[in-house]
């Protein structure tokens, strides 16, 4: 694994393990169409995703609104007061995943599409290898990451899904149903499991 830019200098949530298994799994699947991430935050998962990306001659598509989960509002526990943009009265995380991409030597190759999941994915055309689902926690937001997301993913491709906590007690819900939704499909079946991490292929 190539990497121009310390990963613990990057703002995120995705350890290390999680980090590298998306970095594993984009560079077997990139040879055969483009990847694609929803939730690119300050940049951490992209750098990793896109470095596999370079090696495969392909792009990493990286979708997000910038403007920060539920989570990451004020007053919510994942708030943090550098990404609030005092001007426009909103969390903006553009700046920092530009910077991101830059100091990783990744502008030719990560592609960021901002704006909401569900409205760039209707208007979506394009096969995509790996799909990494990473965006909003509430139940409509991951809802309509998956359903609007998958039918986009080829054949023998990969779906990644994150925070998928089993307990209730470890995290929220909705990317843990998620998950179930796609293995009771009968479309995915899983192949590995890192911390919170999932990996499925598509039959």
């Amino acid at each position: 694994m190539k990497l121009k830019i310390d990963p613990t200098e990057i703002k995120g949530f995705l350890a290390h393990e999680e980090a590298a298994l998306l970095y594993k799994m984009a560079l077997e699947c990139a040879p055969r169409g483009p990847c694609l991430e929803i939730g690119g935050y300050c940049g951490k998962s992209a750098t990793y995703i896109g470095a596999a990306c370079v090696e495969a001659d392909e792009i990493l598509f990286s979708i997000d609104h910038h403007r920060g989960s539920e989570e990451n509002q004020p007053g919510w526990e994942y708030f943090d007061p550098e990404v609030w943009d005092e001007a426009a009265g909103a969390v903006d995380t553009l700046p920092f995943f530009r910077d991101t991409i830059r100091r990783a030597g990744l502008e030719d190759t990560v592609v960021p599409v901002v704006g909401r999941s569900i409205d760039i994915a209707k208007r979506w055309h394009t096969p995509l290898s790996f799909l990494f689902i990473d965006g909003g926690h509430t139940m409509e937001h991951a809802l309509n990451d998956y359903r609007g997301w998958t039918p986009h993913l080829m054949p023998g491709g990969v779906l990644a899904i994150h925070d998928v906590f089993p307990d209730p007690a470890d995290g929220g819900r909705p990317p843990y149903e998620i998950y179930q939704r796609a293995v009771a499909s009968g479309l995915f079946v899983e192949e590995q499991a890192v911390l919170s991490l999932r990996i499925l292929r598509r039959l």
